[in-house]
């Protein structure tokens, strides 16, 4: 087995806070013994998070995001034989919980302003579907991309013209913006939206997530279908199958600490962002991604860019990931669309391979809110030896 080195400069890691108050939530729930799903850093951190989003929503913390749209897809009547669209340029936990209802992902392309869903496609695949199925498809899943807002007014207007409900996909978007409201609370008509707390993310749990609920009723549905759908008898009684779904008091803890960071590590992100913006800002071939109006706010969870290899020196996005491993430093390339997982290769597409060749020109780069501004200048002056 070949040797490999350790990186030194990560995408993005889990930073907890410097005075360590992640600590002190987690040692009151071993010391009170509340060591299970639910308690006091539950109910607290989904106040946080209520606190922070705001529009009036309620929160429900769970085990994971995937774990969150699955049971906004549950709310919103999804079952067996349903179609859903769903962003084709995303991470599979966006359209696997689909088929964990029984139902069938429809993909939609990207636009390229914001990588996101396409309105154009979106309201092509709504017809196309109508057209050889007799009926609209259930809901529809737009993401936030790696934390740029979608075109929100323009998919919710599709969206009510035809009544489906939206779920969105905002895992990676937690604290970005459209119009100066937070993704995930977006759409009247049966909208919730999905956050994730995983490792890697703007603040984490260890591993969790949660749903954006806009009523205490929906919420409260979610609670149940959370915790095994268990009847309000003084005995185990089930008329629905539940899911074991909760996040546990621990982990809340952590999350607890993390939110008083959540706006400190927003800020840092985007000043990552701004570095980086700056600094490659005279490189032919190298395009960093970018808010594409005064009217998004992206948290910036992780920069991104499109390498243009005819202008550099026919170096490809993978050439550079390859060539940034070799130096120690960890990249990633963009996620392969759904239409081209071979689990979903059948699934009904309409685009025009936008999505296809983002994924082919795009790469992650270290973005987590610990590195330093020396670390990130490293990074660029490597990319900028390489490829010219």
């Amino acid at each position: 087995m070949s040797y490999i080195p350790e990186k030194t400069i990560y995408l993005c890691l889990a930073h907890m806070s410097e005075d360590g108050i992640e600590q002190k939530y987690v040692k009151e729930a071993f010391d009170t013994n509340w060591v299970v799903p639910l308690g006091p850093n539950v109910n607290a951190f989904e106040k946080d998070l209520e606190t922070f989003i705001g529009q009036g929503r309620h929160i429900v913390a769970l085990s994971s995001g995937t774990a969150a749209i699955h049971l906004g897809l549950l709310q919103l009547g999804i079952g067996p034989g349903d179609e859903v669209i769903c962003q084709s340029f995303t991470f599979s936990a966006s359209a696997n919980p689909i088929t964990y209802l029984g139902g069938t992902p429809d993909f939609v392309d990207s636009e390229e302003e914001t990588w996101n869903m396409s309105p154009q496609f979106l309201e092509q695949a709504i017809h196309d579907r109508k057209a050889k199925t007799g009926k609209y498809p259930k809901a529809i899943i737009p993401v936030h991309l790696y934390g740029m807002p979608a075109k929100l007014d323009e998919i919710c207007a599709i969206a009510e013209k035809y009544n489906i409900p939206i779920c969105e996909d905002a895992a990676e978007a937690i604290g970005s913006e459209y119009k100066g409201q937070k993704c995930g609370t977006f759409g009247e008509f049966g909208a919730l939206g999905a956050l994730s707390f995983n490792g890697n993310k703007m603040i984490t749990t260890s591993g969790g997530g949660a749903l954006i609920c806009r009523t205490e009723e929906e919420a409260k549905r979610t609670i149940f279908y959370a915790t095994q759908a268990r009847e309000d008898r003084p005995y185990y009684y089930h008329k629905h199958i539940g899911y074991n779904y909760r996040l546990s008091n621990i982990c809340a803890g952590i999350g607890r600490g993390q939110m008083t960071v959540l706006e400190q590590y927003i800020a840092r992100r985007r000043a990552i962002h701004t570095l980086y913006s700056e600094n490659f800002a005279d490189t032919e071939g190298i395009h960093v991604k970018q808010n594409p109006s005064s009217e998004y706010d992206s948290n910036f969870w992780l920069t991104c860019i499109e390498v243009d290899a005819k202008k550099c020196n026919n170096k490809t996005a993978n050439d550079i990931r390859i060539h940034l491993e070799q130096e120690n430093i960890e990249s990633r390339l963009l996620w392969r669309p759904m239409h081209m997982q071979p689990i979903f290769s059948r699934n009904a597409y309409y685009g025009n391979k936008i999505a296809e060749t983002i994924f082919e020109r795009g790469l992650c780069l270290p973005s987590g809110p610990s590195l330093t501004d020396e670390q990130i200048l490293e990074v660029v002056s490597s990319i900028k030896k390489f490829i010219r």
